[in-house]
């Protein structure tokens, strides 16, 4: 009983550092669109975010329950190894994400965890698939499409609606309605992400013996995973920030209050009725339709693919790493203190490769620059100010600036035209706006 009491603490321990990487890498979420239009600063955001995610984690349970007795086969003989090792693999695969900038879902990095874990230690029977499917596979493909289309159609009655507005009168108003909308997102976060954890510490404590099966998670699980989230989202996921803001598409304040109030809904919707959706495939998917509702806006496409295809390793790869892990834990005391090593010493490499080009709330909306394209920020004014005579240049700017982002060039020779004005990048960059703007406007 002594092994299982601390076996099972170092499963609660493991679970929020899990949530602590939870937060910061899921900040962009919420805060990426208010970030990169001004509305708040970087800081403030993030602090904000944190605030009402640690609220959120009150408001419900049902998300809890889901990973605690839904998944998982309570009575199949998975013991708090199996749920360590789980850990393990979705902590290690946030982390490399996060290296990367990439904005992957921690939800499904921990679903594919704890599935890989319990299928290499137990068996597939151990694994309630129609669960799955039904709360975590179809969630998953269906929610950033639902998303991505409400904010669409939001973003594009949004500026039907202020067409005839004076921007200067309006800037203020969309600026609020921004900050309220990723208030309601950092809200809804907290009250589906913070559950995971809820869940994974409640499933922990009933393998353990500890509670009793089908039990609620008691206030104190609450409450500590609210904390670690809260704690991780103050910290700022700056590098999947700068992705999510400047990365998909070049947000304007309008889009960026459609698009986050279009998250918000279903996120809240979906932690109403249980599922356990990833708020990383739908805040993106509600970016992606934004960009796609402002005429002359570009979605980076580029960029949204590799989105999608680091969603499609997600699962599999934290199952993976996961599957190993509870192999070797389950050799005894010295396999978990093995896998406990390994990762700690995983978590530190992939921590000091980050220092090498670091990004914080300082340099968060640097893409442009660091992607060596002076010329494109010449443009950047003229769709603030909501006139279709001066935005039309746009496009060009963009693609270009996007192509250069994803697969960075040498310095190109256009620099130059940037320092000599913006009637130079315009007449240059015309031959290729057909293209470009009649495919994606």
């Amino acid at each position: 009983m002594e092994h299982i009491t601390l076996l099972i603490g170092i499963v609660i321990v493991t679970a929020l550092v899990f949530d602590f990487t939870n937060g910061f890498h899921d900040t962009a979420n919420a805060m990426a669109t208010t970030i990169s239009t001004g509305a708040l600063a970087p800081r403030a955001a993030v602090a904000m975010s944190a605030v009402l995610n640690l609220l959120g984690a009150f408001l419900s349970v049902e998300v809890a329950k889901t990973i605690s007795s839904g998944i998982i086969d309570e009575g199949s003989g998975v013991q708090p190894e199996v749920i360590f090792a789980g850990l393990v693999g979705a902590i290690i695969w946030n982390l490399l994400t996060w290296l990367a900038g990439l904005p992957s879902s921690s939800s499904h990095a921990l679903m594919g965890g704890l599935i890989g874990a319990t299928i290499a230690a137990v068996g597939t029977g151990a694994v309630n698939g129609d669960v799955v499917v039904m709360k975590v596979l179809i969630p998953a493909l269906a929610a950033p499409l639902v998303a991505g289309i409400a904010s669409l159609c939001a973003t594009r009655l949004t500026y039907r609606v202020a067409r005839d507005a004076d921007e200067g009168r309006t800037a203020k108003g969309y600026r609020a309605g921004q900050i309220t909308s990723a208030a309601l997102v950092s809200l809804a976060h907290g009250t589906n992400d913070a559950q995971k954890t809820m869940g994974v510490i409640t499933l922990a404590l009933v393998t353990g013996g500890v509670l009793a099966p089908d039990s609620d998670p008691p206030v104190w699980v609450i409450a500590s995973a609210g904390l670690a989230i809260a704690l991780g989202t103050y910290l700022g996921g700056w590098r999947i920030i700068r992705t999510m803001g400047k990365g998909i598409t070049d947000i304007q304040p309008p889009q960026g209050f459609a698009a986050q109030t279009s998250a918000a809904a279903t996120i809240l919707a979906s932690s109403h009725i249980g599922f356990s959706l990833s708020t990383t495939h739908v805040c993106s998917g509600a970016v992606m339709g934004s960009g796609l509702g402002r005429k002359g806006s570009v979605v980076r496409w580029s960029t949204a693919g590799r989105m999608v295809i680091g969603w499609a390793l997600t699962l599999p790869a934290a199952g993976a790493v996961a599957a190993g892990a509870a192999l070797l834990a389950e050799q005894g005391d010295w396999g978990v203190a093995t896998v406990a090593v390994l990762t700690v010493a995983a978590c530190g490499a992939i921590w000091l490769r980050s220092r090498r080009t670091p990004v914080d709330h300082t340099n968060v909306n640097d893409v442009e620059e660091t992607a060596g394209t002076q010329p494109a920020e010449a443009p950047v004014p003229a769709p603030a100010a909501a006139s279709p005579a001066v935005g039309e240049p746009e496009p060009a700017g963009v693609v270009t600036t996007a192509m250069r982002a994803v697969a960075p060039p040498p310095p190109p020779a256009g620099v130059a035209l940037g320092a000599e004005g913006t009637a130079q990048e315009e007449t240059s960059s015309a031959p290729s706006r057909p293209a470009s703007a009649g495919s994606l406007s």
